[in-house]
């Protein structure tokens, strides 16, 4: 983080006016140099927005704009304006970016209209980490990011210095298969990402598909965060395929994603070779048998610089949770196992794939993706969510 940071992150401010925004607001005046400003964990208004927008304008040397969970209480249709009104200031200054987080705010997709603007402006073609976590984005709002993020792309490729970003956080916001698929097309582009975190998103097999072919494109991938998605084999399979050219992998995080038994024998033939650097590896709560857990065993016992297996919450019973402590041992890699208080137990039926099943599975899922998109345009004009200040 550059020394010359303004921070007033986690005062509990409610900014409604511009005069409530005037502390802030002669902060930036009086400030020569400001290269991070820190504004989380505060309530802004649009017209307090449009002050603080207002003096960001004399700063273009401005680098990181944190301002995650800022507009708590307030209307989604307040969001658009307030953000328009921070981007149009940084806009205006001619400020260049290498972090943007405005995770955490619950917009919804009707708060992406007030972004993408920034996000495919002068001052994003430098940005190297973008966080916009738990922002209730949904299908159409995934899809305005990605839409916004490879215009910046083309529009920054074209000054001769395209957008190589490097982060990329977007967990929980229902994306689904329709906006990560968006959002792999532009991965697919940019080629440069060491970090994804995409949690939480209600993404199943195709689209799992389309981010694993987005991913063969990223070889300097170093974290890979997919948690609470829906892998079955099909996923599996696509993300095993992409593995072993992802040779600078440190984070694998898979963790209840229904990978079950035939996935992580896949997810481990496809990290054995290779994969030195690999330091975490999550498969918890996937359904995993003791074949499964006996092949990650197999493919893990030459990773030395491994710190931590998460396999809790599978199906081993007591009997294979020992069994897998023992294994771990041999290979001197018990150390790294996360705890197993949570194991499922054994299961009796046979865990065979069955192609209708599996079809039967995606169109309940589609019907749900359906379902929730309703609830997204239902709730557009409703409250904004309280959320929880920092302490």
């Amino acid at each position: 983080m550059e020394d010359n940071v303004l921070d007033f992150s986690g005062k509990q401010l409610k900014l409604n006016e511009e005069s409530d925004a005037e502390e802030i607001v002669t902060a930036l005046l009086s400030s020569r140099s400001v290269e991070a400003f820190r504004l989380s964990g505060n309530t802004l208004g649009i017209p307090a927005a449009a002050a603080i927008g207002k003096a960001l304008e004399s700063h273009p040397e401005l680098k990181r704009a944190l301002w995650s969970d800022l507009f708590t209480g307030r209307l989604k249709t307040e969001l658009p304006a307030a953000f328009r009104a921070l981007g149009s200031g940084l806009i205006t200054a001619g400020a260049h970016l290498v972090e943007l987080d405005i995770g955490d705010n619950a917009s919804g997709p009707i708060g992406a209209d007030g972004f993408v603007e920034l996000l495919q402006s002068e001052p994003c073609f430098t940005l190297q980490e973008l966080r916009l976590n738990n922002m209730g984005l949904g299908i159409i709002g995934g899809k305005k990011v990605a839409s916004a993020l490879l215009n910046c792309y083309e529009k920054s490729r074209a000054r001769g210095r395209p957008l190589a970003l490097k982060v990329f956080q977007a967990g929980r916001n229902r994306l689904e298969n329709e906006g990560a698929t968006a959002l792999a097309e532009v991965f697919k582009q940019i080629k440069t990402l060491e970090e994804v975190h995409m949690y939480q998103n209600g993404i199943n097999a195709p689209g799992i598909r389309a981010l694993a072919g987005a991913f063969a494109e990223n070889l300097k991938l170093k974290v890979v965060n997919l948690k609470d998605n829906t892998f079955t084999v099909q996923g599996s399979m696509a993300m095993a395929k992409v593995i072993p050219i992802l040779k600078e992998l440190e984070v694998i995080n898979f963790g209840e994603c229904l990978v079950r038994t035939q996935g992580a024998i896949v997810i481990a033939e496809a990290i054995a070779d290779f994969h030195n650097s690999l330091k975490e590896l999550d498969l918890s709560y996937n359904e995993i048998k003791m074949a499964g857990a006996e092949a990650i065993v197999q493919a893990i016992k030459n990773k030395n610089n491994l710190k931590k297996l998460d396999m809790n919450g599978n199906n081993l019973g007591d009997g294979g949770c020992e069994k897998l402590k023992i294994l771990l041992q041999e290979v001197d890699k018990l150390k790294v196992l996360d705890s197993l208080s949570d194991d499922e137990g054994e299961e009796d039926e046979d865990e065979d794939y069955v192609e209708g099943e599996e079809e039967l599975g995606e169109e309940e899922e589609e019907e749900e993706e359906e379902d929730e998109e309703e609830e997204v345009k239902n709730d557009e004009n409703k409250t904004h969510q309280k959320q929880p200040m920092p302490i």
